[in-house]
């Protein structure tokens, strides 16, 4: 089994870019469909008012993506 998967990401491997991109995302959709809860959606929703309610109220303080990708690069060294 593990020689046939090496092949296939071989294989996977020497697609152009784009093609890549496509089969990543299905793949990682394939994923998704099978273990979703039915309420992630609603939650995730919930969760993304209550932070932009923050930021609207002033509670909280927004940082520049520039800022925040200089970060995460910073901490992956």
């Amino acid at each position: 089994m593990a020689t046939a998967l090496k092949k296939l990401e071989d294989e996977a491997m020497k697609l152009p870019a784009r093609s890549r991109a496509k089969l990543a995302e299905r793949l990682i959709t394939s994923l998704d469909e099978e273990g979703t809860d039915p309420d992630a959606e609603k939650l995730w929703s919930q969760e993304a008012q209550r932070r932009a309610n923050e930021l609207a109220g002033g509670k909280v303080k927004g940082v520049p993506a520039k800022k925040v990708l200089r970060r995460a690069r910073a901490a992956l060294r």
